[in-house]
């Protein structure tokens, strides 16, 4: 009898010890894992993982290190249930569970050749980060790169120190903006939609990736698309969705489309008319 490899089918559950973790913010913690039997975890930008407490649970993560960066890997973690919770408690030097990578990332390479408008929202940073770290270790491989991010208040402000070095290179456009500013706020107040009307762009050539809450895609897109950006070159996460990554609990099925198979990313002209999509 043949021996099946379950890590073809994605049950088979890996071990990980976290390296690292680090402070984001009050609700989110980063933490760098590697796999303890040694082997690399293989992934693209935009894919995620299933991580796993013993007696306690199982939640999808995206993966938000770049690929590039072979040696381990990094989540972002909000604690909002039981499991992120639990997660939040360990330290450097424990074990969790890995399953994955799953889903279809970003699309490499239609990306490659073309200028790039980055949009996330709020905890959308922490995928859309794989994608943003990929482009800017391979630099040359894309045109010119716009990043535009929003979050609630600079409390909720993620990875700012990186922010502040894709703020100072000269080969991107990075712009911030939160909702609500406190008194030491220097940069943009309001919306993220509001900063895509002074981007310059070559709407022909870019394409536009978004990775956000549900309620900011209907205006993203309107924004987008006023900027003359053909609905075949913008690209968005539906990660929100997703549950088992297995494609078998149904949690994240849109009608004949399973997000965390097919998905979680998708070219907006895919699943406009969907119903409950966006």
């Amino acid at each position: 009898m043949e021996k099946i490899l379950l890590s073809h089918t994605g049950y088979e559950v890996k071990e990980a010890r976290i390296l690292r973790t680090s402070r984001l913010t009050e609700k989110d913690k980063l933490f760098e894992l590697s796999l303890v039997d040694g082997e690399i975890l293989d992934f693209e930008p935009g894919q995620f993982v299933e991580v796993s407490l013993l007696g306690v649970g199982e939640a999808p993560i995206s993966i938000c290190s770049s690929p590039t960066r072979r040696q381990s890997f990094e989540l972002c973690v909000r604690a909002v249930g039981r499991l992120t919770t639990a997660l939040h408690r360990l330290e450097a030097g424990d074990i969790v569970g890995i399953r994955g990578p799953f889903g279809v990332g970003f699309p490499i390479t239609r990306l490659i050749g073309h200028d790039l408008l980055l949009i996330a929202g709020g905890i959308g940073l922490a995928p859309l980060r794989s994608l943003i770290n990929y482009v800017m270790d391979n630099r040359r491989d894309f045109g010119r790169v716009h990043v535009l991010f929003g979050c609630k208040d600079p409390q909720n402000l993620l990875f700012r120190d990186e922010i502040e070095l894709w703020q100072r290179r000269m080969d991107v456009g990075f712009q911030c903006t939160v909702d609500r500013a406190d008194p030491d706020w220097k940069g943009n107040v309001g919306m993220v939609t509001a900063l895509i009307p002074g981007v310059d762009i070559n709407p022909e050539e870019t394409f536009a990736v978004m990775v956000g809450p549900p309620v900011m895609y209907r205006f993203v897109i309107a924004e987008l698309l006023k900027k003359g950006i053909p609905e075949d070159q913008i690209v968005l996460s539906l990660e929100r969705h997703m549950k088992c990554g297995l494609g078998k609990c149904g949690h994240c099925q849109i009608h004949d489309i399973y997000c965390c198979q097919d998905g979680p990313v998708f070219f907006y002209e895919k699943i406009k008319d969907l119903k409950g999509a966006i």
